[in-house]
């Protein structure tokens, strides 16, 4: 039988890590499930020293098969109390010298800076020759953790921004770009107005209702065509020229 604490654990790991349970607990699985399975895919691209750029609680860090792998997070209360990034920083320069880390990982960050033009430059900057960047941009997303959510970024934004700062894209995937997005987009409505509701009321409604539009997310996808032009992310992988 499984204690109170392997089962927390097994709850936490749904939100990032989803499987069939996850369709029963987490209201964003369509989110989470296409961007773990986009994250595992690209994660074997990046080697060698690794910067995580707003690294939160470092949830895809068991993906990434590297030498060392430092989490870099703004400087607060918030990010201090949690106690997993390695750097802080106060949202100007990387603390860190030109050239001196083989990849980048940036998630689910990039809406969240307001001036995108410089982030990038200290990406580049701390990149070396030849190193990767993975990015990851949401682009039809309620707003969250206001007020400092700034932007979305089509595919032609993302990739005049990028190349601006001389990388070159070497994949560009977009996720749940089909019908799911549209039951997916409900859920994330749905959970807005539960999030006041005592605790067991709104696990039982993500176990039925929710669950509910998630299956029928993941069966209208099956069914209906794709549509490219209407996605929940941006997953690239992008290289800085030797």
């Amino acid at each position: 039988m499984l204690s109170l604490t392997r089962l927390r654990a097994l709850y936490r790991r749904q939100a990032f890590y989803p499987g069939p349970l996850g369709v029963f607990v987490n209201p964003f699985y369509l989110a989470r499930s296409a961007l773990h399975e986009a994250m595992r895919d690209c994660a074997p691209a990046l080697g060698g020293r690794l910067l995580d750029v707003g690294c939160g609680t470092k949830p895809y860090r068991s993906l990434f098969k590297v030498t060392e792998y430092v989490g870099l997070d703004i400087d607060s209360p918030v990010a201090r109390q949690r106690g997993v990034a390695d750097v802080f920083y106060s949202g100007q320069a990387f603390p860190f010298d030109a050239e001196s880390f083989d990849a980048v990982l940036c998630n689910q960050v990039l809406e969240h800076v307001f001036n995108p033009d410089a982030f990038l430059a200290e990406i580049e900057r701390v990149l070396r020759p030849g190193g990767k960047l993975l990015l990851t941009v949401p682009f039809v997303w309620d707003e969250h953790e206001q007020p400092w959510d700034y932007a979305r970024y089509s595919s032609f934004g993302l990739k005049a921004l990028l190349e601006k700062r001389g990388f070159r894209i070497v994949s560009h995937r977009k996720l749940r770009a089909d019908v799911s997005v549209l039951f997916q987009l409900a859920n994330a409505y749905l959970f807005k107005l539960t999030q006041r509701w005592p605790r067991p009321a709104s696990l039982l409604f993500t176990a039925t209702v929710m669950a509910a539009l998630t299956m029928l997310g993941l069966l209208g996808a099956r069914l209906l065509p794709d549509n490219p032009d209407l996605y929940l992310d941006h997953v690239l992988l992008a290289e800085k020229p030797t």
